[in-house]
């Protein structure tokens, strides 16, 4: 039995999950703010992390666009107990991932980049 594009995306976001030990939390959110797939835990909820990540990655592009920085890539956000990225897949569609104080940034954003990638065949 073939599996849906749903299970698809949230195997694909586990998988990024057990790779990267670093990261906690991930989804893919539409650029209209709603949930396609998630991994994440019961304690977050899927419309906030939704609304959120689509309000972020349309401040960003604007932000990237006004000051002349080009085409968006990320946003990401350092808090005291640790980070949100944001990272587009394609045009309509943005990967975020809630990562840990800890995390080493660079293998965080190799990880997603390649994740994106993936994540954009089935979108």
């Amino acid at each position: 039995m073939a599996k849906s594009r749903t299970e698809l995306i949230v195997n694909r976001l586990r998988d990024l999950q057990t790779g990267t030990p670093d990261i906690e939390a991930s989804a893919i959110v539409s650029v209209d703010g709603l949930i396609i797939a998630s991994a994440l835990p019961a304690t977050v909820e899927e419309d906030r992390v939704s609304a959120m990540s689509a309000a972020m990655l349309s401040l960003g592009e604007r932000i990237a666009s006004e000051l002349g920085r080009g085409v968006l890539n990320q946003v990401y956000i350092k808090g005291d107990e640790g980070y949100v990225i944001l990272m587009s897949v394609g045009e309509e569609a943005v990967l975020t991932v809630l990562a840990r104080k800890e995390a080493k940034l660079g293998l965080v954003f190799l990880d997603m980049r390649r994740t994106a990638e993936d994540l954009a065949t089935f979108l």
